[in-house]
C-alpha cells in the first residue's frame, strides 16, 4: 500500500504541473492508475476530488485572467456536457467510450498543428466544449477537448490557462455532486488516497506554473495541440489494454 500512494503521490505530481502548465493532466494521469487498484467506476468518482482541489487552487491563482466572453460561450456548454456525462457515467462508461474520445483528441490534435482548426466556426469551438464536459462525466477526462476548443480562441498562455480552469471549475461543479450523491458509499475506504492524490496535484499545478510564464504565445499553441496528442496516444493506449 505504502508503494501505491508513493506512486499516486508521484503521479499526482507530475499530472498537477501538466495541468499547472496546459489545464489539463490530472484526470488522464491519474484515473488509470488508480483504476488499476479499485476499478475505473470508483477511480473516476475519486479522482474528481483531487482534481476539484488542484482546479481551486488554480482557478484561485489566475482568476484575474480569465477571459469570461470566453468562458460564457464555452463554459455553460461544457458544464452541461459534464452534467450529462456524470448522470450517464454508470450506464457509458467503457472502452468505446473511451477510445472514440482518444480518436477525437487525435484529429483535433493534427488540426490543430497543421493550423487547420482556425478555419472552424464558433460552433464547432462550442460542441467541442460540449463533447469536453460529456466525456469528463462520464470517464474523468475533460481536458483536452477543452483545449481544443480554447485554442480556436488564440488566447495569450496566462488567458488560456485561466479560462481553461475556470470552465474545468464548472464542469466540477456540475459533475462533483453527482457523483458523491451516487457513489459516496463506493469511496469508503479511499480517504487516504485521496488525500495523497490531492496534495501531489495541488504541488505539482504550483511547479507548472512557474514554467508557464517563460513561453510565448506560439510556443504555447504548439505545445497544448501536442499534449493533446500525446493525451490521446495515452488514453487509446489505456483502453487497448483494458
Amino acid at each position: 500500500m505504502i508503494l501505491f500512494l508513493m506512486g499516486v503521490f508521484a503521479v499526482g505530481l507530475v499530472s498537477g504541473a501538466t495541468a499547472g502548465l496546459v489545464g489539463f493532466g490530472i484526470g488522464s494521469l491519474l484515473t488509470p492508475l488508480i483504476a488499476a487498484e479499485y476499478g475505473m467506476e470508483r477511480a473516476v468518482m475519486a479522482v474528481s476530488l483531487p482534481h476539484l482541489m488542484a482546479t481551486v487552487f488554480r482557478f484561485w491563482r489566475h482568476y484575474g485572467h480569465v477571459d469570461w466572453g470566453v468562458f460564457r460561450k464555452f463554459g455553460v456548454w461544457s458544464a452541461a456536457g459534464g452534467l450529462a456525462g456524470a448522470l450517464s457515467h454508470r450506464w457509458l462508461g467503457g472502452q468505446g467510450v473511451t477510445m472514440a474520445m482518444g480518436l477525437l483528441l487525435l484529429a483535433t490534435a493534427a488540426a490543430n498543428l497543421s493550423s487547420g482548426f482556425f478555419g472552424w466556426r464558433p460552433r464547432a469551438g462550442r460542441t467541442l466544449g460540449l463533447l469536453s464536459g460529456f466525456f469528463g462525466g462520464v470517464a474523468g477526462n475533460q481536458g483536452g477537448l477543452r483545449a481544443c476548443a480554447l485554442l480556436i480562441c488564440g488566447l495569450e498562455p496566462r488567458a488560456f490557462l485561466a479560462t481553461s480552469t475556470a470552465i474545468a471549475l464548472a464542469v466540477d461543479v456540475a459533475r462533483t455532486p453527482v457523483y458523491l450523491a451516487r457513489g459516496w458509499e463506493s469511496l469508503q475506504g479511499m480517504g487516504l488516497t485521496i488525500v495523497v492524490a490531492s496534495a501531489g496535484c495541488v504541488a505539482g499545478t504550483a511547479l507548472g506554473e512557474r514554467i508557464l510564464m517563460g513561453l510565448g504565445v506560439e510556443q504555447y499553441r504548439k505545445g497544448v495541440a501536442l499534449a493533446v496528442g500525446i493525451l490521446g496516444i495515452w488514453i487509446l493506449w489505456n483502453a487497448a489494454r483494458s
